[in-house]
């Protein structure tokens, strides 16, 4: 493929904008960023708009706008349950985050394992809790790198070999740096430019592509009924039925789970910001609507079949329908725009995942395990370095592992983080459950739902439960859930029978309003 320079020359203009607005961000809204709290949580400063931006650019990553299409150009219909799971996670989110937010304000906690160590007092737990949370945030962090990689690649930079790397390292350099500068400020200025860029892209495909392919029905038409709808399931299963309503349930049980959506809620400034996102926030399930319909999009161009993009299919197979679409339908200044808009896309999630972790780790694991009597200075400069160290780790992935290694990583991302659900979102509303049970609970979820997946090689995260003859296939991380919830009940009964029921806890019911 030739160079695409009038694309790649804007693309570099846009994102050299935003690379200076990430460093500028360390003067916005101005606070002590040799404060853990400050540059972890932007001082929990963040009103309505600002928080909408931020946990969309959270959620909605270059990955998303990458994979979801990818997945609808090659499997069809099964890709539209990102759909409903965002559309779930709001109400949930109106009632369940306030809560966490208050007690979190409230006890100065950064994260959610800090919650469950205050709640419970068992820094095991939150240990885990912990661990849980730096496990699944590295390889989604690289997935990032695989969008970005993707568009580098699709505007003829070659992508291979230790030149090929180069972009993709110095972006990454720039994304540390002004990280470790600006703390959370940075990513949270810079999603407003993505989010921004990102609803003019869409709106310009939904105008532009619908009327070069005949429209709306010219580009169903081309695609193979098998892919527009789920099949009819087999006598005796549930098919694809069941996969696709767990996969929608298990991924909102786990989204705002993850430490990145945890640090988007709890540097907002109030409760009140918290419950007008979760009305304002389906306004990306829409827009996410119509970013799964570019992969339907692709197929109806048949751009797979189209000699200037075989090379671009050969090499990153149905990650190539987005760029290959952009490239297809529009000049080249735009889809350098375009192409600017999903690279920013991965820089913004990228860094506030590298600070959540940053905050686990410093939290969680340094200041409870192994430095206690580390001052607030010491405390913010550890997450800071450690906030480098996972950028370069997920860099490592991309580098020097095959790209399966990060994928199916992610895939169990969804199913560990759920087993952190008993102890974060149950224990927001009761302290019944005892810690050690829950626990246990989380070390069997973790355990069969990695078995689970492990059975398919990690190709999914898909598990086929026969029960009397009738299988119900469904997303390990729902039965995994399941089975955490029922072990840390009935040990929690069982402790509670013979007399040691646990009385730990550093918050009141005030607290959480």
């Amino acid at each position: 493929m030739s160079v695409n320079w009038v694309a790649l020359a804007v693309f570099v203009l846009f994102f050299g904008s935003i690379t200076i607005l990430g460093f500028v961000a360390a003067n916005w809204r101005k606070g002590d960023l040799d404060l853990l709290h400050e540059w972890g949580l932007a001082g929990g400063r963040f009103g309505t708009l600002v928080t909408w931006f931020l946990i969309g650019g959270d959620i909605y990553t270059a990955y998303t706008f990458i994979a979801v299409p990818a997945l609808a150009f090659g499997a069809g219909a099964i890709a539209f349950f990102a759909v409903p799971y965002t559309t779930i996670i709001y109400p949930m989110t109106f009632v369940i985050f306030p809560r966490l937010w208050s007690v979190c304000r409230q006890h100065g906690y950064i994260t959610s394992a800090d919650f469950v160590r205050g709640r419970f007092g068992n820094r095991w737990l939150a240990l885990a809790v912990a661990l849980t949370g730096l496990m699944a945030t590295m390889p989604y962090i690289a997935l990032q790198l695989v969008g970005l990689q993707v568009i580098i690649g699709a505007m003829g930079i070659e992508t291979s070999g230790i030149l090929g790397d180069l972009p993709l390292v110095i972006a990454f350099i720039i994304l540390a740096v002004f990280t470790y500068k600006s703390g959370l400020r940075a990513p949270a200025a810079i999603a407003v430019v993505k989010d921004v860029m990102i609803y003019v892209t869409i709106f310009a495909v939904l105008i532009v592509v619908p009327a070069r392919l005949g429209g709306f029905s010219g580009i169903f038409a081309a695609v193979s009924p098998s892919k527009l709808i789920l099949a009819l399931p087999p006598a005796g299963s549930t098919g694809l039925y069941s996969v696709y309503a767990t996969l929608a349930l298990g991924s909102a049980a786990a989204l705002f789970l993850y430490p990145h959506a945890i640090t988007a809620v709890l540097s907002s400034s109030s409760r009140d910001v918290i419950r007008r996102n979760s009305v304002l926030l389906p306004a990306y399930s829409l827009v996410l609507a119509f970013i799964t319909l570019l992969g339907f999009m692709a197929v109806g161009a048949h751009l797979d079949k189209l000699p200037e993009f075989s090379e671009l299919f050969a090499r990153y197979k149905a990650n190539a329908a987005v760029p290959a679409l952009f490239l297809n339908m529009f000049p080249s200044w735009f889809v350098g725009f375009a192409f600017a808009a999903i690279g920013i896309g991965a820089l913004v999630p990228a860094a506030i995942m590298s600070i959540a972790a940053a905050n686990l780790w410093t939290r969680n694991v340094y200041i409870e395990f192994i430095n206690p009597n580390a001052t607030p200075l010491a405390e913010a400069r550890m997450a800071k370095w450690v906030s480098l160290v996972v950028k370069f780790g997920a860099l490592f992935f991309i580098l020097f592992l095959p790209l399966d290694y990060a994928i199916q990583l992610q895939l169990l991302g969804g199913v560990w983080m759920s087993q952190t659900l008993p102890p974060v979102l149950i224990g927001l509303f009761t302290r019944w459950l005892n810690s050690w049970a829950l626990l246990l609970g989380w070390a069997t979820g973790i355990g069969l739902g990695t078995w689970m997946a492990a059975l398919t090689g990690f190709k999914n995260a898909n598990y086929a439960l026969t029960i009397g003859g009738f299988t119900i296939p469904a997303y390990a991380a729902v039965y995994a859930l399941l089975a955490n919830i029922v072990v840390a009940v009935v040990v929690t009964a069982l402790i509670n029978m013979i007399g040691q029921r646990e009385t730990r806890d550093a918050t009141v019911a005030a607290d959480y309003m």
